[in-house]
Formats: C-alpha cells, sequence, structure tokens
C-alpha cells in the first residue's frame, strides 16, 4: 500500500471524496505539517499551529496510481486561492500535497506542471514532505457518511459518472 496526504479546504469533503475512488483502501482527516504537538481541531482553527486540515490516503497503486489520485485532487481544488477553499479561510485551509516516499516527488510534481497550464494564476499548492501529522478527534471522521446533509465545499456529485 502507499500512501500520500492531501489538504483541499475543509477536510471533511476531501475525505468523503477520495473513500469513493476505487483503489483507495483507507482514508482519515487529521491536522499535517504544523509545530505543535497534538492539536485539537479549536487549536488548529484558532492559533497558529502551522497544521493543515488534511486526509490521509491510503491506496493500492495496482487499482489507482498516484497521477490518478492527484488528477482528482486538482479537480476538487482551486490550486490558485492561499489560504481559502470554498468559502472556508484560514491557513488551515490551504491546499498541499504531502509525500511520505521521496519516490513520488517527480511524479507529483510533474502534475503540478500538467495542472499548471489550465490556470493564468500562478498554483500556490503546497508541495512538501510529510513532517507530521495527527489524526483528527473521531467525530471528524467519516463525517459526512455520519452526518449525510453536513457541509461540505465540495460538489461529491462529480463521482457519479466516475
Amino acid at each position: 500500500m502507499k500512501r500520500i496526504v492531501l489538504a483541499g479546504g475543509c477536510f471533511w469533503g476531501v475525505e468523503a471524496y477520495f473513500s469513493r475512488l476505487k483503489g483507495v483502501v483507507k482514508t482519515n482527516v487529521g491536522y499535517a505539517n504544523g509545530h505543535t504537538k497534538n492539536p485539537t481541531y479549536e487549536e488548529v482553527c484558532n492559533f497558529d499551529t502551522g497544521y493543515a486540515e488534511a486526509c490521509y490516503v491510503t491506496y493500492d497503486d495496482d487499482f489507482i496510481s498516484l497521477e490518478k489520485l492527484l488528477s482528482h485532487f486538482w479537480r476538487i481544488i482551486d490550486p490558485t486561492v492561499k489560504n481559502r477553499q470554498g468559502p472556508d479561510f484560514g491557513s488551515q485551509y490551504r491546499t498541499g500535497i504531502y509525500y511520505v516516499e521521496e519516490d513520488d516527488l517527480p511524479v507529483i510534481q510533474k502534475s503540478k506542471d500538467h495542472e499548471q497550464n489550465n490556470h493564468t494564476k500562478k498554483i500556490v499548492t503546497e508541495i512538501e514532505p510529510l513532517k507530521n501529522y495527527y489524526e483528527a478527534e473521531e467525530y471528524h471522521q467519516k463525517y459526512l457518511e455520519k452526518n449525510p446533509k453536513g457541509y461540505c465545499h465540495i460538489d461529491l456529485s462529480i463521482l457519479d459518472n466516475e
């Protein structure tokens, strides 16, 4: 199994989207690449912890490639907006690709370069090694499964024709 951490605004929608892809075997939401230990949701939202809300994706690359995962990622974010996705704003809502394996970096960079062709503004999505990750509180895990009418800035219906 391979792993990647993706930040695309509110983590509820990112997890709901990626958990529906064939080849994704596990997702959870949490806080990536900050500078405090064991952050809480309240700390991430209200203080300068440096964390991004993110989704930890474990996938089987025999069924879905990193390239395909990243094409889905670009599809659900606006990579040219800093510290905001949909109506949510703040540094915790920045976009980012946090890689676990150094070998993934060339694939990620190529994907970003390809995506840049679709935008007139510069892509500001962070691409960094995963420095740290703390799983979010249980009530955030699979939030939209538990709360089907819950808030989501991602149009999950775009997967209906997949």
